[in-house]
């Protein structure tokens, strides 16, 4: 029976497989840092402690403990690396095939793959292990949750149907949840605002990346949409969006969590995104749309975080105003 994650024949024929460089101490201390993704487990912990601070200032959990709070950020971070490092060994031979992930040490042959298995595996229960031990069985049941979705579906779904992206959004989406658990102890309704923000934020951003590059994802046999369905379906699905992700970044000031600048902050922000997928939308395929398209990747990395930057403002002087009051 053939691998969920093997690459058809005619595709490694193209691409020759690279030879591994000659070794050295700190190549290898940076190659095993890398295998973790760390650009992906600090946009991790990052969410992962907006949940937590949300949860704190606003839903009756003043008094969390700094100490679980750590241990909340320490689970999460080393189940995400543990995720990353066997997203690496899963994708070694598909990470071949591309110009911008050929060069990772696995596909490189700098590592061996058994020692990013044994890592993934290794960080991802210690992870697990500190979230159901010190935090709450439900922050560990988040990120197995997110765990599974990640490493065996999503991985293997998306050499098989574009629409795997959504199973992708679902992982990326859960860590605020798992802050929320770890200063509240339970799972409110209204985290999943939160969880709905992250969701919405990362299809349009990906498929921005598939548009301006969806040459790479050819070569690699990866059936992106701009490849499955076109590009003005692939834009329509991003106007789509990014329209649907302007209200609920706006759902923070209706649940008072924030003030009105917030709002403000959002809303502008928002349309500029939704403003710059319709122009995408408009522009008859070809040089400039492409351009279009890698500055809506762009907007969608500054995006968030100038987001994220107006909710801890908004949430701390609200927070602020109501001890205050009281």
């Amino acid at each position: 029976m053939a691998s969920p994650f093997a690459i058809p024949q005619e595709v490694q024929r193209t691409h020759p497989r690279p030879q591994g460089g000659p070794p050295s101490a700190w190549r290898g201390v940076s190659d095993r840092f890398s295998l973790v993704k760390p650009g992906i487990v600090g946009l991790v912990l990052a969410t992962t402690l907006a949940g937590h601070w949300v949860a704190a200032a606003v839903a009756g959990a003043g008094s969390a403990s700094p100490l679980t709070a750590l241990w909340t950020l320490l689970g999460t971070g080393l189940t995400a690396a543990g995720a990353a490092a066997l997203n690496n060994y899963c994708d070694r031979e598909l990470d071949r095939l591309m110009a911008r992930t050929r060069s990772r040490p696995l596909p490189a042959r700098r590592l061996p793959a058994r020692e990013a298995l044994a890592l993934g595996l290794g960080l991802s229960a210690l992870g697990l292990a500190l979230l159901a031990l010190l935090v709450h069985p439900i922050a560990a049941g988040l990120a197995l949750i997110a765990l599974l979705a990640y490493v065996p579906l999503y991985t293997a779904l998306k050499r098989r149907t574009p629409w795997a992206i959504g199973v992708g959004g679902v992982t990326g989406a859960l860590p605020p949840l798992i802050g929320w658990v770890g200063a509240t102890g339970h799972l409110a309704p209204e985290a999943w605002a939160l969880f709905g923000l992250l969701f919405l934020w990362q299809l349009p951003h990906f498929w921005a990346l598939a548009l301006y590059k969806r040459s790479e994802y050819e070569r690699a046999g990866l059936p992106v949409l701009p490849l499955t369905h076109g590009e003005d379906v692939t834009w329509g699905q991003i106007v789509l969006h990014t329209g649907a992700l302007l209200p609920v970044a706006l759902l923070p000031y209706p649940l008072g969590w924030t003030g009105p600048g917030y709002a403000v902050v959002a809303g502008l922000l928002s349309l500029g995104f939704l403003g710059l997928a319709w122009v995408g939308r408009r522009r008859p395929p070809g040089p400039e749309r492409d351009r279009l398209a890698r500055r809506l990747f762009l907007y969608s990395l500054v995006y968030l975080p100038l987001l994220s930057l107006a909710l801890a403002l908004g949430v701390g002087a609200s927070a602020g105003s109501v001890r205050g009051v009281d």
